[in-house]
């Protein structure tokens, strides 16, 4: 692989050993992907922040970046922690992990990463440019990324992200070549949506039926930013997909005529494929012990729309309505009046943290209703419970009163 002068130094050592390893690990990557050069990022969004997901390993690695005065190049943000950093005794965890997962926050802000823990950077200030390269982690902030800002970035690891961070630098292959954003399968939407449950079942089927593809959806008309957000994160849970385009909607999309798509693979899909896939998501079950919305996390309109709901009613005794969000909405949704509601109500609204990375199995629940298929598709195997999909208002009318 090519490397500039600059990129030479830091590979030997020249700049600290710290930067050095970040490099050399890029190298690699590089090598293993037949990249010829590196190319410079805008920004970075590094996952792996969760002290349930790092553990020791992951924290006294990132105290060692620190502890050698390893910072960060360009704008770097965070995925979401384990917890709530100012309401975690909420949340029923321990000090014990509240004290590990300080000590991981207080590593990055070391390095100079952004505090952010959230999973929508782009809502929150970490908002790249049409055709800006990025090394962005975590699945459903990298397919928006790329799918709709137009972006460039791969579907990074919370690793090599803090590497290109370090760096300011990543390997150039995957999604940030123009020959690999093409579509091949166009998806023909054979219903429209009518909530956002459905929109993210659309998703989590195409992943899952197309893992390794980038998709060219026709038929779905014009759907809003949040069910782009939802549309990308079923995507990208179900499979490996960090791409896709709509029709007449995405930025990309337009440079992909009837002629370019007449050749490749032709899918279509309907609502009985869609509501088949809720149900294979869902476990059969009535009792609704919590409603976990936000996952990804939701923005001010999605908030706005459960504080309308929940005027005037209460969550009913002994369940959780709990609703992530970064801190930045929360606030923005604080003055406006919306987390009074949702709290007066009985519910939380919680920031800096979400129910994938938190260790829940904690609280001695059974079964969590969600609208984000998803969190049905990870809750299982990270926090051993059982998932119910409904749609967000039916979610809401299930535990309130």
């Amino acid at each position: 692989m090519y490397l500039t002068r600059e990129e030479e130094h830091m590979f030997n050592g020249e700049y600290g050993e710290g930067l050095a390893k970040c490099m050399r690990l890029l190298v690699v990557l590089g090598e293993l992907f037949e990249a010829k050069k590196m190319v410079k990022v805008k920004s970075c969004h590094v996952s792996g922040v969760s002290y349930k997901n790092i553990g020791e390993p992951g924290l006294e690695l990132l105290k060692g970046f620190a502890e050698e005065n390893v910072r960060v190049r360009v704008k770097t943000t965070l995925n979401p922690s384990g917890m709530d950093r100012k309401r975690w005794k909420k949340t029923g965890l321990d000090k014990d992990f509240a004290k590990k997962q300080s000590e991981v926050l207080k590593a990055f802000k070391r390095m100079g990463v952004s505090l952010s823990c959230s999973c929508i950077p782009y809502l929150i200030g970490n908002k790249p440019k049409f055709g800006d390269y990025v090394a962005w982690a975590e699945s459903s902030a990298t397919v928006y990324a790329n799918s709709v800002l137009g972006a460039k970035t791969n579907r990074e690891s919370g690793l090599s992200a803090l590497a290109s961070a370090v760096t300011g630098r990543t390997p150039y292959y995957g999604y940030l070549l123009e020959e690999n954003r093409k579509p091949n399968v166009r998806v023909k939407v054979k219903f429209k949506p009518s909530n956002q449950l459905e929109i993210s079942a659309l998703g989590y089927f195409v992943g899952k039926n197309f893992p390794e593809k980038v998709p060219f959806f026709s038929g779905l008309g014009l759907v809003s930013k949040d069910w782009l957000k939802v549309l990308g994160a079923g995507l990208a849970s179900a499979g490996a997909i960090a791409l896709y385009h709509v029709e007449n909607l995405t930025p990309e999309a337009k440079f992909f005529s009837e002629d370019n798509l007449k050749d490749i693979e032709k899918f279509e899909v309907g609502l009985g494929e869609v509501k088949q896939t809720i149900q294979d998501l869902s476990e059969a079950y009535e009792r609704c012990e919590a409603v976990f919305l936000g996952c990804p996390h939701y923005s001010l309109s999605q908030l706005r729309e459960v504080a309308a709901f929940l005027r005037g009613k209460k969550v009913k005794p002994k369940a959780r309505l709990w609703i992530f969000t970064s801190r930045l909405i929360y606030e923005k949704a604080k003055k406006l009046g919306y987390v009074r509601l949702v709290e007066k109500a009985g519910g939380l609204v919680l920031c800096d943290t979400c129910m994938v990375v938190s260790p829940l199995e904690r609280l001695g629940l059974e079964v969590v209703y969600t609208d984000s298929c998803k969190a049905a598709h990870y809750l299982p195997s990270t926090n051993r419970l059982k998932v119910k999909l409904e749609n967000t208002l039916e979610c809401l009318r299930r535990i309130t009163v």
